[in-house]
């Protein structure tokens, strides 16, 4: 089985040490073989928040690790790095790649920088954007989880967060759903959910999920949740047999000062 630690929304510059600590804690007792951060790494793009997230990063000692932008990550008061060197800092750190794809035996793992630098925060995915993540979806192997990763949510659950919804999304989730897309995952409203796609309208033309994560170890928490992050557990079935796989969001306990399950769910996925 394998395992992912989805995090989100460290607002580096903003970290709770006692959070952070506890979250090294849970990654040591999990294992997770890919650590996935879906944006917003720092609070202000700075060059020393970027440098603090890429150490806690790598003192999470998990293998591989897919990371994207967020809104936060490109600079907002220098005028001119926004204009002329958006992703300086975050490549910096982080690397040039800002659409990463990781490729595992069992997983299938595409980011979408959905970040642009001539918007404040909100996020886009552009036509060419949607059709290079449904053709590398369509390329996947049989055995392979399919996620894709943005920072803004393709799918929100409540009318008030509409204004944060990314420009763009309905189509694209449409279309990497037909291309097989199991899991889209994302951040930036700080508010941990699972939309099952086939449930709203418009329905998804498969089974496909967004799901989304809280901040991890920001001080920034909102809308009543606690500092959060998501745990992905799958394998591969055997052929013919049904797919699915085991989310498990984990929350931080102030009074235990640790991570703790909260919610799982059993997702059923499309047949192949």
């Amino acid at each position: 089985m394998s395992m992912l630690l989805h995090i989100s929304d460290t607002h580096f510059g903003t970290e709770e040490p006692p959070v952070a600590q506890a979250l090294r804690a849970l990654a040591r007792e999990q294992r997770p073989q890919l650590l996935v951060l879906s944006g917003d790494i720092t609070q202000r793009a700075r060059r020393a928040q970027f440098a603090a997230a890429r150490a806690f990063c790598d003192s999470l000692a998990i293998p591989r690790m897919l990371a994207l932008p967020g809104n936060h990550d490109i600079p907002l008061y220098n005028l001119a790095a926004r204009m002329f060197f958006p992703y300086a800092g975050y490549a910096a750190a982080f690397g040039d790649d800002l659409e990463p794809v990781l490729t595992l035996d069992d997983m299938l793992v595409i980011g979408v920088n959905t970040t642009r630098a001539r918007r404040h925060k909100d996020g886009e995915v552009s036509p060419a954007q949607v059709a290079r993540v449904g053709g590398l979806l369509r390329q996947a192997a049989p055995g392979q989880l399919r996620v894709v990763v943005t920072h803004q949510p393709a799918c929100v659950l409540r009318p008030e967060d509409e204004k944060d919804r990314l420009h763009g999304g309905e189509a694209a989730l449409q279309a990497w759903s037909a291309a097989g897309a199991d899991l889209v995952l994302g951040g930036h409203i700080h508010l941990p959910y699972i939309s099952d796609l086939c449930a709203r309208a418009p329905a998804a033309p498969r089974p496909t999920y967004c799901i989304q994560a809280g901040t991890a170890v920001s001080r920034r928490v909102r809308h009543g949740t606690s500092n959060s992050v998501n745990l992905i557990r799958w394998e591969a079935p055997a052929p013919g047999a049904p797919r699915g796989c085991r989310v498990e969001r984990w929350d931080y306990d102030v009074a235990d000062d640790r991570f703790e399950r909260t919610h799982a769910h059993e997702l059923e996925l499309g047949a192949l």
